[in-house]
C-alpha cells in the first residue's frame, strides 16, 4: 500500500503506544512517527464485528512489544478518503509502516497467537532482536531474492528452516524462491506441509498467492505467442489480455503481467467485475507490499483510478 503524502497536524500524546488518529493526524502518527519505531495501523469500524474481535487482542500484542512498536486506530466512516487512498476494501485491514513505508498488512480478524508473531517481527526491525544471526541470514536470503539469485536464497531459507522449523519468514521466502526457480510443485509441498495455525500469517499468505498464481500462469506459458497474436488482431480482447498476464506471470515476468492488467483497467477498469484489479491485487500480495514492482504498479494504478 502507498505511503500518503501530506502534512496534517500531530496529534495529541506521539508518545503513546496505542493512539486513536484521522486523516489529519496521519502523516505525523504515522509516517513521521514510523521512522524510528514500526507504527501498525488499525483501519476498523464501528459496526465491523471483526473488529471488535481483533483490536483488543492487537492492543494487548502490542502492549506487550514494550514500546518496540505502537497502533495507531482509524475509523473509516469518519475518515474515508484515507480509507479510499489507502485502498482499503474489507475491514478489518491493518498495515504495519517502518520509516515512512509499508512493510507488512493482513486482513480480516487472526488468532491471538499469529497477532503475537505479526507483532514480535515488526519489533525486530526497531532493534528488538537486531543482530541475531537467524535474522541476519533472512536479511541477506531476502537481498539475494530482490537481486535475482534465488537459488542462493532458497539455501539459506532451507538452512534457517531446519534450525528453525517454526519460522514463517523462512518458510515463506523458501517457497517464493521455489516458484522463482520454477519449482511449483516443491514449493506446493512446503505450503501443505505447513501446521493450520500458520496459514494466516502475513508471510505465508503472501508466498500461497505466489504459488496459485505460479500454478494458473504454468497452464498458459505456451500459449504467449498465441495470446499476443490474438491481442495483436485485437488490443480490446481483455480476456486474451487477462490470459497473457497470467501466462507471463507463470513463465516469470511479472513485470509484464503487471502492465498488461494496468492496460486492462486503463481500457475498462469495471470489465468482468473489474477482474483485472482483483487479480493485480493477487499479485500484489504475491510479490509483497515493499517489492519495488509492486510500489510503482500501485502509483500507476492510482493514476489510473483517480484521473
Amino acid at each position: 500500500m502507498e505511503p500518503i503524502i501530506g502534512a496534517g497536524p500531530a496529534g495529541p500524546g506521539q508518545g503513546d503506544v496505542i493512539k486513536s488518529t484521522d486523516t489529519a493526524g496521519f502523516k505525523a502518527d504515522v509516517l513521521d512517527a514510523s521512522m524510528t519505531v514500526p507504527v501498525i495501523v488499525d483501519f476498523w469500524a464501528p459496526w465491523c464485528q471483526p473488529c471488535k474481535q481483533l483490536t483488543p487482542l492487537l492492543e494487548k500484542a502490542v502492549q506487550a512489544a514494550k514500546g518496540a512498536v505502537r497502533l495507531a486506530k482509524i475509523n473509516i466512516d469518519e475518515n474515508q478518503q484515507l480509507a479510499a487512498q489507502m485502498r482499503i476494501q474489507s475491514i478489518p485491514t491493518v498495515v504495519a509502516f517502518f520509516e515512512g513505508r509499508p512493510v507488512d498488512y493482513f486482513q480480516g480478524a487472526l488468532p491471538e497467537s499469529q497477532l503475537k508473531r505479526f507483532v514480535d517481527k515488526l519489533a525486530e526491525l526497531s532493534g528488538a532482536g537486531a543482530g541475531s544471526p537467524v535474522e541476519e541470514a533472512l536479511d541477506q536470503a531476502d537481498g539475494l531474492m530482490q537481486a535475482g539469485e534465488a537459488q542462493a536464497a532458497a539455501g539459506i531459507f532451507g538452512q534457517v528452516l531446519e534450525h528453525d522449523p517454526t519460522s514463517t519468514r523462512a518458510a515463506a521466502g523458501l517457497m517464493k524462491a521455489m516458484v522463482q526457480l520454477g519449482h511449483v510443485e516443491r514449493a506446493r509441498a512446503v505450503l501443505d506441509s505447513l501446521p493450520d495455525e500458520v496459514a494466516g500469517d502475513p508471510a505465508i499468505a503472501s508466498a500461497r498467492s505466489a504459488i496459485e498464481l505460479a500454478e494458473a500462469g504454468a497452464a498458459g506459458a505456451s500459449e504467449i505467442g498465441r495470446l499476443e497474436s490474438a491481442l495483436a488482431a485485437d488490443p480490446a480482447d481483455h480476456q486474451a489480455r487477462l490470459d497473457l498476464a497470467m501466462a507471463l506471470y507463470g513463465s516469470g515476468n511479472a513485470g509484464r503481467a503487471i502492465d498488461e492488467l494496468l492496460e486492462i483497467i486503463r481500457q475498462d477498469r469495471d470489465w468482468n467485475e473489474q477482474a483485472a484489479r482483483k487479480q493485480l491485487l493477487k499479485l500484489f500480495e504475491a510479490l509483497g507490499p515493499t517489492d519495488p514492482v509492486v510500489l510503482a504498479a500501485r502509483r500507476r494504478l492510482s493514476s489510473l483510478l483517480f484521473s
